[in-house]
């Protein structure tokens, strides 16, 4: 009979000790420590013939074919971007997202044209009976043949299902519900989440099904697991967006078969989510013309470019401390270009209250998008306008000099399609190819010099 002991496993990191800490000592998380039944049992002696003739024998590199299956096209491009061209037969891919945020509306819509285009696909859920599940494909209109339904969480039930069905999508809503039999933990914890998904890591590769994942997320915004969930799957999707905003997007953090940091983006309305085919267009179908504090950045997700309004404001501080408030863009850049501003331009925001938000629920963080921000900021200051047909790209160093950035003539090109004819971006000496010739280049070398084109006034400054 097998023994029985006790040890200690951090539910955020997956940091296992033999006793419990108030605080995790591997990523100082407290009350995360959760003590769990494990069975030692004795290691039983290995058929050595059977296990040498299963193993893989090594091959030489030229010898190793490069070719890969063609992939399950998706009829929803947004979807098939973010993936790298489609599903990869045989992959598991990981999806988190807050709830409520529309992870399961999304994947019912793709499973049910996968069901339609591709083969059988059998969506779990271990969240939601089939009745609701019924329910909302109703509401989406959503009724493919050969879309499965099934709620379970036991993942040796689960198995004897896919053998019997034999599908091409398997779909697990959610992996934290999911358990085993033979561990002794309670579902989520990391023990069962680490085995499930590495069981279902195996059954992908020998099938070939292709198996979705959803993951809880944490407060910080991490799916729950730990990261070892992450380590595990070919293919990492975050599904954001405002929950008072109809856009969410779906990014890529990690994908093995394609480009990482991809977005695809997706309006939320009454009959599910519908992929937004011009991003920047509807970014900015919303902005109000010559508005002080508004200006255009340019920037880059993944490999496509993105235009979106960057809106400032400055107001007097009725308290000591001034505030620095950002909303999609990162806290430290916020204080570095407010800092740059005051000493190298002059501005007195040292007594200014200062609020950043980027509109459409987007969260940039790429340096490109300095410039863009520190003009907005200065146009709020002054109370002046920038001109409506000016895009601005340029990242900003602590000495207030702006520097290039990548993909140039990509931006620039997306810029002119929608109609910009001025565009503010760093001068360099490489010379620059591709570029559209509808868009006049203003090349400046530091803020202050952009400052005088973005924002013109006649030498008056507040304060």
């Amino acid at each position: 009979m097998a023994k029985t002991r006790s040890k200690f496993v951090c539910q955020n990191c997956g940091y296992q000790s033999p006793k419990g800490f108030g605080r995790c000592p591997n990523c100082g998380q407290f009350n995360t420590m959760v003590e769990e039944l494990v069975e030692v049992a004795k290691p039983a002696k290995q058929n050595r013939q059977p296990m040498g003739a299963a193993r893989a024998m090594p091959q030489r590199l030229s010898e190793v074919s490069s070719e890969v299956g063609d992939r399950l096209f998706v009829p929803v491009e947004e979807f098939n971007r973010v993936l790298g061209g489609g599903i990869v037969p045989g992959s598991i891919i990981l999806l988190g997202g807050e709830p409520g945020v529309g992870k399961s509306t999304l994947l019912l819509q793709i499973c049910n044209l996968l069901a339609d285009n591709t083969g059988v696909v059998l969506y779990v859920s271990g969240e939601e009976s089939a009745r609701q599940i019924k329910m909302r494909a109703d509401r989406l209109g959503l009724a493919a043949d050969d879309l499965f339904l099934l709620t379970e969480t036991n993942l040796g039930a689960i198995f004897e299902h896919v053998q019997q069905i034999n599908p091409t999508i398997l779909v697990i809503d959610s992996i934290q519900t999911t358990y085993i039999d033979e561990s002794e933990s309670s579902p989520g914890s990391v023990t069962q989440v680490r085995e499930c998904a590495s069981r279902l890591q195996h059954l992908a590769k020998s099938s070939g099904i292709s198996v979705f994942l959803v993951g809880h997320v944490t407060k910080e915004g991490s799916i729950a697991g730990p990261r070892v969930l992450e380590h595990i799957v070919d293919t990492v999707l975050y599904l954001e967006g405002d929950p008072f905003q109809a856009f969410r997007l779906l990014r890529s953090v990690k994908n093995r078969f394609g480009a990482t940091s991809e977005v695809g983006v997706f309006e939320m309305a009454g009959d599910g989510m519908t992929e937004v085919a011009n991003p920047s267009e509807a970014f900015l179908a919303e902005r109000v013309i010559n508005a002080p504090g508004s200006a255009i950045a340019i920037t880059m997700e993944g490999t496509r470019p993105l235009l979106v309004e960057v809106q400032a404001l400055t107001s007097q501080t009725s308290f000591g401390n001034p505030r620095r408030t950002p909303n999609g863009v990162d806290m430290n850049r916020l204080l570095l270009i407010s800092a740059v501003l005051s000493k190298r331009v002059g501005l007195k925001l040292h007594e200014q209250d200062i609020f950043v938000n980027v509109i459409g629920g987007m969260k940039v963080s790429e340096p490109a998008t300095d410039l863009a921000m520190a003009v907005a900021m200065a146009s709020s200051y002054f109370d002046k306008a920038v001109p409506a047909d000016l895009a601005i790209v340029g990242e900003v160093g602590l000495s207030g000099e702006l520097r290039a950035v990548g993909q140039l003539a990509a931006r620039l090109n997306e810029a002119a399609k929608l109609g910009f004819k001025r565009a503010l971006v760093p001068k360099t000496r490489r010379p620059l190819d591709n570029l559209p010739p509808t868009l006049k280049l203003v090349e400046v070398r530091n803020v202050a010099e952009a400052l005088a084109v973005a924002v013109p006034r006649d030498g008056d400054k507040k304060g």
